[in-house]
């Protein structure tokens, strides 16, 4: 007796692209907050450096659930806080970021709309998730 892999997978490429992504951008905000505040023409001081590292933190925290919860069925009643937290980050911070993009210029302002467009992509999939009832899984003898 096995689970249909088809109807396990729908939401499984979301949970590791998010994960993945998260996990490379908290690793970068932990291990290079100077670096990063520096390229973002921020102030590069302690606090700074200490709320990046700190955002980092949270960053790869949630890559892990993230990619922990890829194989559990997601979507509907199931895994609801798991999709309402996604959800929450990626719709605001898409909002915030939609706000403030076109205060950078040059490179800072290419790398800011690359980041806006992966946020509102990944907002929109969790919000198709939270709306929709996921594949029921079958057993198969």
């Amino acid at each position: 007796m096995y689970l249909d892999q088809k109807s396990v997978m729908n939401t499984k490429i979301l949970m590791m692209a998010t994960a993945v992504y998260l996990g490379l951008t908290g690793l970068a905000l932990t291990f290079l907050p100077q670096e990063i505040a520096q390229n973002l023409n921020s102030n590069s001081d302690q606090v700074t450096r200490l709320l990046l590292q700190v955002l980092g933190a949270l960053y790869l925290g949630f890559a892990m659930l993230n990619w922990m919860a890829k194989n559990n069925l997601i979507g509907g009643i199931y895994s609801k806080p798991l999709v309402v937290g996604n959800l929450a980050h990626y719709v605001i911070s898409s909002f915030a970021l939609v706000k403030v993009v076109h205060q950078f210029s040059g490179d800072v302002f290419s790398i800011m709309i690359g980041i806006t467009v992966v946020y509102i992509i990944f907002s929109l999939c969790f919000a198709y998730v939270y709306i929709a009832n996921p594949t029921k899984l079958t057993v198969n003898k």
